[in-house]
């Protein structure tokens, strides 16, 4: 009966205007439906508009990860292509303007029209449940990280809280959200994100200068021209996260690398060139524990330590490095997280990272939205009737990646 109605609804729609359409969806709708819409609207919002001026081909079939890989060039508008497995999303600005409507009507008029003329395509990883618990087998899980180091006189171990998780995201999903970075990295360049949402300062010594993107929160990593403190930026906008980035942190939470009661809500995506760095820190207490780093294009170290020493630039000293592995999510927690401080000794070749975390819900953006896709996100569970089997010879590689893992540590 529901779809008898639903199809007849659709035909009373497709008879009328756009603004009798707008006028129906801006007299309020009932809790439930108030839900779904806004749902669709972030969606619709974090697409993104096409720029009229530009043009996108796909006539030439090399992806934006092939090119950087061969060429190490930075993206530029010139030229530029757009291949199928891109995602475009939409700023949040530019909603109606009527003073008789509340802004969230205004939203969904905005919205709304944006869904006439915009097509987009939004990545999807795509496995089937069996493949998903075949990949969810084959994760690496290195959790018994140990340094012993002295902490007002007693002994305590550093790396409690850190793991390491290796195969979380195969080479083809790599290459994807590779195209995702670097399709945003262009629309930064031709100013289509928010202001504070894409960053790409001089180069004025080895080591500074890395490309940052930040999604969810706007974070200064020092006082800035206001004079807003380190950490979070309660007044100021930021593009959301892009619907690929959600379906990383859905991934991750299922396959139980992230607990489901720390979803992450924002990320920065660090962009490095050959020699750039981070220098010795640890992360602002305005994100709450644990939060992830998922490390791709190539593999770097990671250097953890109460005691970091600074050598030269872009050259720093620890007692403990790890390196990372590509597609691998390192989770930082407890003294690994808040008692050892990290850092990224300049990297030897191009490399993005992306920093997944949760806001302290005392210092969330005042414009702040809870997403509902990122609500209610389940661990995977596998009941041994379910559990497909590894195959002998794929049981030995996994041994055997697991303790050559091992020697690492």
């Amino acid at each position: 009966m529901s779809s008898e109605l639903g199809g007849g609804c659709m035909e009373l729609m497709k008879n009328l205007g756009r603004d009798e359409i707008l006028e129906i969806l801006s007299q309020g709708l009932c809790e439930h439906c108030d839900a779904t819409l806004l749902t669709r609207i972030q969606e619709t919002l974090a697409q993104g508009r096409r720029d009229e001026n530009m043009s996108f081909s796909n006539k030439n079939t090399t992806t934006k990860y092939e090119e950087f890989q061969s060429t190490h060039a930075k993206p530029t508008s010139q030229g530029s292509k757009k291949t199928s497995e891109s995602v475009s999303w939409k700023r949040q600005d530019g909603l109606g303007s009527n003073s008789s409507t509340t802004p969230y009507n205004n939203t969904k008029r905005s919205a709304f029209r944006q869904l006439e003329s915009d097509k987009t395509i939004v990545i999807d990883f795509g496995l089937s449940e069996d493949e998903e618990l075949i990949r969810f087998q084959r994760v690496g899980r290195k959790k018994d990280l140990c340094l012993i180091e002295r902490i007002n006189g007693k002994p305590k171990n550093v790396l409690q809280g850190l793991e390491l998780h290796t195969q979380v995201f195969n080479s083809e999903e790599q290459k994807k959200i590779v195209d995702c970075v670097l399709e945003l990295q262009r629309k930064g360049q031709n100013g289509q994100l928010r202001e504070r949402t894409y960053s790409e300062p001089r180069k004025w010594m080895r080591g500074k200068g890395r490309v940052t993107i930040q999604f969810g929160c706007c974070y200064n990593y020092a006082m800035d021209k206001n004079g807003n403190p380190p950490g979070i930026v309660r007044d100021e906008k930021v593009d959301p996260l892009p619907p690929l980035f959600k379906k990383m942190i859905k991934r991750m939470v299922r396959w139980q690398v992230l607990p489901p009661d720390c979803v992450p809500d924002s990320c920065i995506v660090n962009i490095y060139d050959e020699g750039d760095c981070i220098p010795p820190h640890i992360d602002h207490h305005d994100f709450v524990r644990p939060f992830c780093t998922v490390s791709f294009l190539s593999e770097c170290n990671i250097l953890f330590g109460t005691n970091l020493k600074i050598i030269s630039p872009g050259e720093f000293a620890g007692p403990f490095t790890m390196p990372l592995p590509l597609g691998s999510v390192l989770i930082l927690n407890g003294n690994g997280a808040d008692v050892a401080k990290h850092c990224v000794p300049a990297v030897p070749s191009r490399r993005i990272s992306i920093t997944f975390r949760k806001m302290h819900p005392n210092k969330t953006p005042y414009m702040h939205i809870l997403d509902p896709q990122l609500s209610r996100i389940k661990p995977l569970e596998i009941s041994p009737s379910r559990k497909p089997q590894l195959d002998e010879d794929e049981q030995k590689s996994k041994t055997h990646r697991l303790s050559k893992k091992r020697s690492y540590f």
